[in-house]
């Protein structure tokens, strides 16, 4: 893919503005992806979003700075990111100024992680209020991140999720962890990893599965490694090359959709 001069928008996943903040101090969320692309020549930027608010109060801030430039963009979506970017995509309007979506590892069928967190009202209560605490939203987007919540959505949506596919080529990247692919940081997503597969929720990437991140009709890639592994350097992560792999099938014509 030709970048050198492209306008690329990054659209972050729930509390990445805040992880991406502490840069300086060691963690890197989305910034290996921002420096390549950069370093190709593509405008870059993040899309900037309060994390924890709704899938639609997100979406319509996308397709607002989708309409703010002519220049049509290329997205490239972690996690939340791309149920908003999927959401503001539907309008016709926002997909006349888009070339493509890359969506890393998000759960367009929802997280059975968000689901346990908002069984126990104590820590729904708790995430709220941490949300509005910390400037990131109101909270509702956790409630958004629900498989209950997810697949009305995706049923409700099928028909212009349809129409989008056939406009745009949309590639859905997943990622599945297991002990060989664990190391460092990884190793702390692996307990979540190891019960979702016990609860019949299949591979997934410690807060992912896997079925939830391909929506069917797009293209799809499936790696190895955890939540963090498209979006964070370390041991044995490489960001840059999955989203390499990916945007090489976004612009592929060999490759068609998965049914």
């Amino acid at each position: 893919m030709i970048l050198a001069g492209q306008r690329v928008l990054l659209v972050y996943g729930l509390m990445g503005e805040l992880v991406a903040a502490f840069h300086p101090f060691g963690l890197d969320y989305m910034h290996p992806l921002r420096d390549w692309l950069a370093g190709q020549g593509a405008d870059v930027s993040v899309v900037p979003l309060r994390t924890a608010e709704s899938v639609s109060a997100n979406a319509a801030r996308l397709r607002a700075v989708l309409l703010d430039d002519p220049r049509p963009a290329l997205i490239v979506a972690h996690s939340k990111g791309g149920l908003e970017t999927l959401a503001a995509l539907i309008d016709p309007a926002a997909q006349a100024r888009c070339l493509g979506l890359l969506a890393m590892q998000s759960p367009f069928f929802g997280s059975p992680v968000a689901d346990a967190v908002l069984a126990a009202r104590p820590m729904e209560a708790a995430a709220g209020g941490l949300a509005r605490l910390l400037r990131i939203g109101s909270g509702d987007g956790l409630r958004d991140l629900t498989t209950g919540a997810r697949r009305l959505w995706m049923a409700a949506a099928s028909a212009g999720v349809s129409r989008l596919l056939a406009a745009l080529p949309v590639v859905c990247l997943a990622t599945a962890l297991d002990d060989g692919h664990a190391r460092g940081r990884e190793r702390l997503h692996l307990a979540a990893a190891q019960w979702m597969e016990k609860r019949g929720h299949g591979p997934n990437d410690g807060l992912v599965p896997v079925s939830s991140a391909l929506i069917p009709g797009a293209r799809h890639l499936i790696l190895p490694g955890s939540h963090i592994a498209t979006v964070s350097g370390g041991p044995g992560r490489d960001p840059v090359g999955l989203m390499r792999a990916g945007l090489d099938l976004l612009v592929s014509p060999a490759i068609p959709p998965a049914a």
